[in-house]
């Protein structure tokens, strides 16, 4: 109960940070404060996720988070994603995974298209 408690007041803190940045600082990191209170939200292995699934697609870490925006998108729709256990059972295969196989995943067109883009 204490951890849950601990994790409550860790959130609340966040958020007030959040609220605490200018519009400028906003803007430097390019998301609005929506998009990063919605971030805090979302479970913490969403980043290792979106990448682990583009692996899946044959699309480096570095070529998903190339353009910002895109990576923000990727990460927004994996958070919202309720077929998590699906995924975990994909990304479970490792290097034997294929695209196939991630018929659920909701960015499975983004990393498709991606994907043709680097070939």
């Amino acid at each position: 109960m204490f951890h849950r408690i601990r994790n409550l007041i860790d959130r609340l803190h966040a958020v007030q940070e959040v609220n605490a940045l200018s519009d400028q600082e906003l803007d430097d990191i390019g998301m609005s404060r929506e998009q990063v209170i919605g971030f805090l939200n979302m479970p913490r292995d969403i980043s290792e996720r979106v990448t682990a699934m583009g692996r899946i697609f044959g699309i480096s870490e570095l070529e998903l988070k190339r353009d910002h925006l895109q990576w923000i998108d990727l990460l927004t729709v994996c958070g919202h994603c309720a077929d998590r256990g699906a995924c975990a059972r994909v990304l479970a295969k490792g290097d034997a995974a294929r695209p196939s196989e991630a018929h659920f995943c909701g960015n499975r067109a983004s990393f498709s298209t991606l994907a043709a883009q680097g070939h």
